[in-house]
């Protein structure tokens, strides 16, 4: 069997099992994620030496330490995938939901009901804990999913997905319910992006690089987010023992998520206060910093920032530093290079910050708050399949009912139209 007739059949299959499992009970999707919590517990030293190949191969590529930190699949994030089920087990079904409905004059009963997307296409880079994530909100939702994850971690995905196959078998589902493109084969991937009529939705997560490639290859429709180069904008008015702790956080808790701060603001009347402050503990974390010039007379050892930096995604311990005068030139410096991910200001004046959050077009504006809280489990969906950046049909971190649509049900008693 050739690539093209291998993931035609896993697109063939999945279509299969989809329509089977867009009724599938709640109770039966639950008994899936409790079987397949259950087998990553057990499984874990399995789980933990097909990952150590992959961690091997990676360090003997030379890939660097963020992608060996995405790929690493240790006892704490075993364990965090196996409560990560029960979380998503806790959760409503979004499933036959009746978001809304009406009579009209003529006794017809309209409603609007939440269903499954279809199937979804996750194609995503280095972290298999992401096999786990996307099999159990995609199902949970009454979706089928084709799950191809990248070369780095073929080993640990392929060990996550015999456990997947055996879980559903034990509830009773169709084994085509989650797939997993197996080869690594990037011609694969082509395939994929041409199954109209099988595959109704795609959803890249990974670098810039893969997205587009996707978004430009894709016969359909793609929910995405290209990078996230997120800001923090401190204000005049900012409460500079929060701001510290904000930026901090914002920047060095995980610097290779794409909710990470990679640009921060600083009025004019606090920068001198405030930027030593700050430096201080951004250089004993080891950031380096790329700074405008007033931001250097303040820290003169960070190095002069470029036009590039603005607008770039570090993914990394390095953060660009601009002064500015007024938190209208913040907002229009995040218009101009911003990404529609996370923006936030700190202020404890009420006029600046809902200023900020009406004219900042992103999918999360926050006020005093880290943008490392952009998470499906933060925002309290439980799991999630990825963070849009996109204005139509998700915008945010997607979660369950992110991956369902709708369709109206009309009830009648004879009705026509006159």
């Amino acid at each position: 069997m050739n690539i093209e007739e291998y993931v035609n059949k896993l697109a063939v299959g999945a279509k299969e099992a989809s329509r089977g499992l867009s009724h599938a009970s709640t109770t039966v999707k639950d008994s899936f994620l409790s079987h397949l919590s259950q087998s990553l517990v057990e499984s874990r030293e399995t789980l933990k030496g097909a990952n150590q190949k992959d961690i091997d191969a990676a360090k003997d590529a030379g890939l660097s330490k963020a992608i060996i930190d995405r790929l690493l699949l240790n006892d704490s994030g075993i364990q965090s995938m196996a409560e990560g089920l029960k979380t998503v087990i806790s959760l409503k079904d979004p499933v036959g939901e009746v978001m809304e409905g009406w009579r009209r004059p003529n006794g017809i009963l309209i409603e609007k009901v939440r269903v499954p997307l279809g199937v979804i296409v996750i194609i995503y880079e280095s972290r298999p804990d992401a096999t786990v994530e996307a099999a159990s909100l995609c199902l949970k939702a009454g979706n089928a999913a084709i799950l191809r994850g990248g070369k780095e971690a073929i080993n640990s995905n392929l060990a996550l997905y015999a456990l997947i196959k055996g879980s559903l078998k034990k509830a009773g589902l169709d084994e085509r319910s989650i797939q997993l493109v197996e080869t690594t084969d990037r011609t694969a991937v082509d395939y994929l992006l041409k199954a109209e009529g099988l595959v109704d939705v795609i959803i890249p997560r990974g670098g810039e690089g893969l997205i587009r490639s996707v978004a430009e290859k894709s016969r359909i429709p793609v929910i995405k987010h290209y990078k996230g180069v997120c800001h923090v904008y401190v204000d005049e008015y900012a409460d500079l023992e929060k701001a510290e702790r904000i930026c901090y956080n914002a920047k060095v808790q995980r610097p290779a998520t794409c909710n990470a701060m990679e640009t921060m603001l600083v009025h004019e009347k606090v920068a001198g206060s405030f930027l030593p402050r700050i430096g201080k503990k951004l250089q004993g974390a080891r950031v380096e910093i790329r700074g405008c010039p007033m931001t250097r007379k303040h820290l003169t050892w960070a190095k002069e920032a470029t036009e590039e930096d603005w607008y770039a995604e570090y993914l990394d311990l390095i953060l660009a530093v601009r002064v500015v005068p007024s938190v209208v030139a913040a907002i229009d410096h995040i218009a101009r290079y911003g990404s529609s991910h996370s923006d936030a200001i700190v202020t404890e004046n009420i006029t600046h910050a809902n200023k900020f959050t009406n004219e900042v077009d992103s999918a999360a504006v926050y006020v005093n708050a880290s943008t490392r809280l952009t998470d499906g489990g933060q925002f309290g969906m439980g799991a999630e399949i990825g963070i849009s950046t996109d204005k139509l049909h998700a915008r945010g971190p997607m979660g369950l009912k992110e991956l369902t649509s709708y369709k109206y049900v009309i009830h009648g008693e004879g009705q026509i139209r006159e």
